[in-house]
């Protein structure tokens, strides 16, 4: 099965053959849920209900020239399932309707009328307590109700922790790889270079690129930012673990401290998701995955709709700086 947003009548017969929609409930419409970054997504409308069905295909659905392994559509519908034996993660995320394997093909609840968190890199956008809180308590929960002795094999997640490593912990920082940083802001190359040449930091670097890539025992989510976050009329919610595996919890709570800082977050903000989450193992291992988050969203492919000037950027990298060096 290949989903086609023109092909309405197809997707009918297939979900109805799955047994995903009823006999006698015909697609009233298909919309495209926003912007995608890694699968082909849709919003089916019956006159009861709608659904989200999502294709994992060989590639990054906003950059198909990036290959993408389609096994990571089931590896997120295992996510789905082991948190359902616990309510309190739940509750942020959507049920799992079905999966076809074959396909590479998720059914999942549609969570309404929302809009991710996004909106945080633009000026004078705030992320509330109680949202700063709810963001905390999801990783909290994650990390220490997944939490085994033994390593699961189930959520290795190889493939995608390969892909992840070389866009998060690599290619930021070569020297000639292409990317010119003067196309987002005159004189931005220049300033990377001071970085990108630096040996001490790309050992440090690598080291943590190591770290990320060894096995853990808790279930992280993987790509815990702003654009995995959804506003919606029932409070905060959480989606797209695709990039799940048992790691150290360190990468999820340092991906999120860079996303505040990028987004320009008050200390007071930062401070809160700290005390609610609780008792960090290694705060050090924290800073420093925030660091790395920092300079490979300033420095990489994966770039975001940010708000900084010149100048925010060159600060925030010497922050950065010093945070993966301590």
């Amino acid at each position: 099965m290949h989903l086609d947003i023109t092909k309405a009548q197809a997707l009918q017969e297939y979900l109805q053959a799955k047994g995903w929609l009823k006999e006698n409930e015909p697609i009233f419409s298909l919309e495209i849920p926003g912007e995608g970054n890694m699968n082909y997504t849709l919003r089916v409308r019956t006159h009861d209900r709608t659904l989200i069905i999502k294709q994992a295909r060989p590639y990054v659905e906003k950059y198909p020239q990036i290959s993408a392994p389609c096994e990571r559509a089931v590896i997120e519908a295992h996510f789905y399932e082991k948190i359902q034996e616990f309510a309190s993660i739940q509750t942020f995320m959507p049920a799992l309707i079905g999966v076809d394997e074959s396909a590479c093909i998720l059914t999942l609840e549609d969570l309404g009328t929302s809009s991710d968190y996004t909106f945080l890199y633009q000026p004078q956008q705030k992320l509330s307590m109680v949202e700063a809180e709810a963001l905390a308590h999801f990783l909290a929960m994650l990390h220490q109700l997944t939490w085994k002795e033994t390593l699961d094999g189930t959520f290795a997640n190889r493939a995608m922790r390969v892909l992840n490593h070389e866009h998060i912990f690599k290619f930021p920082f070569v020297e000639n790889n292409g990317f010119d940083l003067d196309s987002l802001h005159d004189g931005f190359q220049m300033i990377s270079m001071a970085y990108k040449v630096d040996p001490y930091l790309k050992k440090k670097v690598e080291e943590l690129g190591q770290v990320y890539l060894s096995d853990g025992h808790s279930l992280l989510h993987g790509d815990f930012y702003p654009g995995s976050w959804l506003k919606t009329d029932s409070g905060l919610k959480v989606i797209d673990p695709e990039f799940c595996f048992y790691g150290c919890p360190e990468f999820d709570l340092g991906v999120l401290t860079a996303h505040l800082m990028l987004a320009k977050q008050d200390e007071d903000t930062i401070r809160k998701v700290y005390q609610a989450y609780g008792a960090v193992k290694n705060p050090q291992l924290v800073d420093q995955f925030t660091g790395v988050e920092i300079m490979r969203r300033l420095l990489g492919l994966a770039q975001l709709p940010l708000s900084l000037s010149l100048l925010d950027k060159e600060e925030l990298l010497e922050t950065a700086y010093e945070m993966i060096m301590k």
